[in-house]
């Protein structure tokens, strides 16, 4: 989203001007597309703060989302795909990976999502999957919503349409503008599959890790109890580049940003047994109140975790990583 949100705010006072009824001609846009793609980014932009600040979209948010052009709804009731009448295209899907559509990975770089079901009898390949197909031949960005519970959203942003395949009756989609332009995605290179595993951990495990994560540990850091969520991390006890590095609540921690990169430097060690210990030679330095406060009185101190146990740190893993701490020490 960085290129996506620096390119809205360049454009802010172009957003205030078409808010007060300015025609686009007026101010350098050629076609009511070019609307269209301002307010798409602009949507982007309210969900990107918006997660940022509650680790998740809820159903209620997402049905009145106010983003400079006024309030607007950008997630269809109990469809998966939102063609609002004054879009060009569709501007929202859901995919729900416990659900019965087919969607998911599909090769190495591409999202698959099936054709919205009809009624028996009339063409698959018509109804709100038509806007789909419009996306697609328009180049529009989409917003995707993963699910996570009900009524709870994480949002991989902006993804594309990039193909069809009608014999299977679905869509083929990239998570990321650059996976659009690959030459041959069915035989990639090791250095593009190796940035291809690389977007795909960002923009898809990433974002509903974090919900999933921070959900679980009720938005608070499990070492400190700080409870703001734009400074707590989902933080991965086996590295998410490793073979078992799993995107599972139990693999993860919510942790602020620095108890995340003190457990990233091994200053900070977690125990099985879900004690938090630091590093001895931290615990021997004299300095300021964050060295005091924020890292040696947390020494011995009891890890807070989920309620529910299925979300609870995995013990096995925090023993392997614990080891690497104390060989640190």
């Amino acid at each position: 989203m960085t290129g996506t949100i620096s390119r809205i705010v360049s454009r802010v006072p172009l957003a205030k001007q078409l808010r007060k009824g300015t025609a686009p001609a007026k101010l350098g846009f050629v076609t009511d597309l070019s609307v269209e793609l301002l307010k798409r980014e602009a949507l982007m932009h309210a969900i990107a703060a918006e997660f940022t600040q509650t680790a998740v979209l809820t159903s209620k948010w997402l049905g009145r989302v106010d983003f400079g052009f006024g309030p607007e709804r950008i997630k269809d009731v109990g469809k998966g795909i939102w063609n609002p009448a004054s879009y060009a295209g569709t501007l929202t899907i859901v995919s729900d990976p416990d659900g019965e559509y087919d969607d998911g990975a599909h090769g190495d770089s591409l999202y698959r999502y099936a054709y919205e079901k009809r009624p028996a009898g009339q063409d698959p390949r018509g109804g709100s999957n038509v806007k789909l197909r419009r996306a697609m031949q328009l180049g529009l960005p989409i917003i995707m919503l993963r699910k996570i519970h009900d009524g709870q959203f994480a949002p991989v942003m902006p993804v594309y349409v990039v193909k069809e395949e009608p014999e299977h009756q679905r869509f083929l989609l990239a998570l990321d503008e650059s996976l659009r332009f690959l030459p041959d995605p069915a035989h990639l290179t090791e250095d593009q599959r190796r940035y291809v595993e690389r977007v795909v951990r960002q923009r898809l495990h990433q974002p509903e890790f974090r919900a999933r994560v921070l959900g679980a540990y009720e938005l608070k850091c499990a070492v400190c109890d700080l409870k703001k969520a734009p400074l707590i991390d989902a933080a991965h006890i086996t590295a998410d580049g490793a073979e078992d590095g799993l995107p599972v609540v139990a693999n993860g921690l919510a942790l602020c940003k620095i108890h995340h990169a003190a457990y990233d430097e091994n200053i900070l060690g977690i125990s099985p047994d879900y004690v938090v210990h630091i590093n001895g030679g931290v615990l021997s330095e004299v300095d300021g109140p964050m060295l005091k406060y924020g890292l040696q009185q947390m020494d011995r101190r009891a890890l807070w975790v989920p309620r529910r146990a299925a979300h609870r740190p995995d013990k096995e893993r925090l023993a392997h990583r614990f080891e690497a701490f104390k060989d640190a020490g």
